[in-house]
């Protein structure tokens, strides 16, 4: 992934709406979700999710595809998985990052 194509995945997810569409989508992955389902489980009208899906179909994060009579939204994980990859590559310079937990503080 180029700087670009992060801004421009990153600027997606930096708004609450799109956010929560985005988990939500992840959370439904492979199979999708159309919009109503969206707009129930999230409680948001069509028209503001309708705006929030197209930003994130820009973003190339949640592609679209019709089916029949209906539409299905689903979370691009290649899409996701290359920013991850873009935001982690030169992580612990260059070798394997291991999570160090803090000791366990008995007066805490």
């Amino acid at each position: 992934m180029e700087e670009q194509g992060a801004i421009v995945s990153l600027a997606a997810l930096a708004q609450e709406m799109r956010l929560r569409i985005f988990r939500a989508l992840i959370g439904a992955a492979p199979i999708g979700m159309t919009p109503g389902e969206l707009s129930a489980m999230l409680d948001v009208p069509a028209s503001t999710l309708s705006f929030h899906l197209k930003e994130l179909t820009h973003s190339g994060l949640v592609t679209q595809e019709r089916e029949s009579r209906h539409l299905i939204y689903r979370p691009s994980i290649d899409q996701m998985n290359e920013l991850l990859g873009y935001l982690t590559d030169h992580c612990c310079q260059g070798t394997r990052c291991l999570v160090v937990k803090a000791p366990a503080c008995a007066d805490c």
